[in-house]
């Protein structure tokens, strides 16, 4: 090893000491910080609620897409009501009702 002589004077020395002393008492709140328990269930809900956010904004995109694609079938480009579409479905719907009800009073009766 290369021999350094150290050409700081006492006054130096203990100055860089200090500052080294500060940097380190920094770095151990900083640890200290890092390492509370307060802080780790802080960072654990964080990242919960970033990986709810994420899919509840993936699952909100989804089913808007599943409106939109339903809604096509229901309304044309223009806007307007496909009565083909409506009026199967519509009438499919008052029967499934009427058996339901139909079923419903025999089952009371």
């Amino acid at each position: 090893m290369a021999e350094t002589s150290d050409t700081r004077t006492p006054a130096q020395i203990e100055a860089d000491i200090k500052r080294r002393r500060e940097v380190l008492a920094e770095m151990l709140d900083e640890i200290g910080v890092r390492v509370h328990p307060k802080t780790i269930v802080g960072d654990a809900k964080a990242r919960v609620a970033a990986n709810v956010d994420h899919t509840l904004g993936r699952a909100y995109v989804q089913v808007n897409r599943v409106v939109t694609d339903v809604r096509a079938q229901f309304v044309d480009a223009e806007g307007a009501p496909r009565i083909e579409r409506i009026v199967p479905v519509a009438l499919l719907a008052v029967g499934v009702v009427g058996l339901l009800a139909l079923g419903s009073r025999r089952r009371k009766g």
